[in-house]
């Protein structure tokens, strides 16, 4: 168990996405549901690694990826949802990820200090309507 609280745990997970490394797992529980919740069929992926190997498949089309929280919420006591957005260039298109939807939101289910279940939304609103909650 750590000292951390989950809004803490959140805050420093994106500290290292904000530079853009997305090596760290260890603040990932051994058996994490990993969501993209794009489309009618989500993606999703269970433990740490397969979780990584999802992330390189992503970040292998996208140059200086990089994901930047605009806002953290605590929802309950055990959900952390991150309004934010991404920047980066496709490695083919060259296209700019802040010329495209680039707002979404990511949900993180943290209990015990590991996060159980992150779900990553393309679409911040989306994410809200799922929740429930407003802009």
């Amino acid at each position: 168990m750590t000292d951390l609280s989950n809004l803490d745990l959140v805050h420093s997970i994106y500290a290292d996405w904000e530079r853009g490394d997305y090596s760290q797992t260890g603040w990932a529980h051994p058996e994490i549901e990993w969501v993209i919740a794009v489309g009618s069929e989500p993606a999703r992926s269970t433990g740490p690694e397969a979780m990584a190997m999802m992330w390189r498949d992503l970040l292998s089309t996208v140059e200086d990826y990089r994901s930047q929280p605009d806002e953290f919420r605590q929802i309950d006591r055990e959900r952390v949802l991150v309004l934010g957005h991404r920047s980066g260039h496709g490695k083919m298109s060259g296209l700019d990820l802040g010329q495209i939807q680039n707002q979404g939101a990511a949900l993180f289910h943290v209990r015990d200090g590991k996060v159980t279940r992150l779900v990553v939304y393309t679409d911040r609103d989306r994410a809200l309507a799922d929740l429930g909650l407003e802009a």
